[in-house]
């Protein structure tokens, strides 16, 4: 007897989360927790966005900050294949620049993290004076090497070197 199975898999919900938070130290911190604490909630890895909402919070609270204005922490995550975050400060004539990497600078280096960890980055300017700086994380399990298969054998495997 054949038995054929079907399994339907129903998309995840879009989920969404956003606060106001002080331009503070404390502020971004709470950020980093809050991203922590929500996407562990809906079953998201969490460990590349909690550094990005780290680096974009503490980029607000530093550089951001205006006097008697909060910045805006959002989270989507869009049915299970896509996380977007969302920090909006008041301050849109002060765009965000990744810095050259300087070794002995103290500082500069947290655009760089948001490169290495985002699929996709950028700015979107408005309403005036806000600017938004968002980050991009692909949910959808990628494979981390390429597999051969019988009739395509691999000659060479290479290898993976410290810098």
């Amino acid at each position: 007897m054949n038995q054929h199975i079907t399994r339907t898999e129903h998309s995840a919900p879009v989920r969404e989360f956003t606060v106001l938070l002080s331009p503070t130290r404390r502020g971004a911190r709470l950020a980093r927790l809050l991203t922590t604490a929500h996407l562990s909630d809906w079953g998201i890895a969490c460990e590349p966005a909690a550094h990005i909402v780290a680096e974009l919070a503490a980029n607000a609270a530093v550089h951001g900050r205006v006097p008697g204005r909060d910045f805006r922490l959002g989270l989507t995550a869009h049915n299970g294949k896509l996380l977007r975050i969302e920090v909006t400060d008041t301050r849109d004539e002060q765009l965000p620049v990744v810095s050259t990497l300087d070794l002995h600078a103290e500082g500069g280096r947290g655009l760089l993290i948001v490169e290495a960890l985002a699929d996709r980055w950028g700015v979107t300017h408005g309403p005036v004076p806000r600017k938004t700086v968002w980050a991009e994380i692909d949910l959808a399990p990628r494979p981390l090497h390429r597999v051969a298969d019988i009739h395509d054998p691999v000659d060479h495997v290479p290898a993976f070197h410290d810098a």
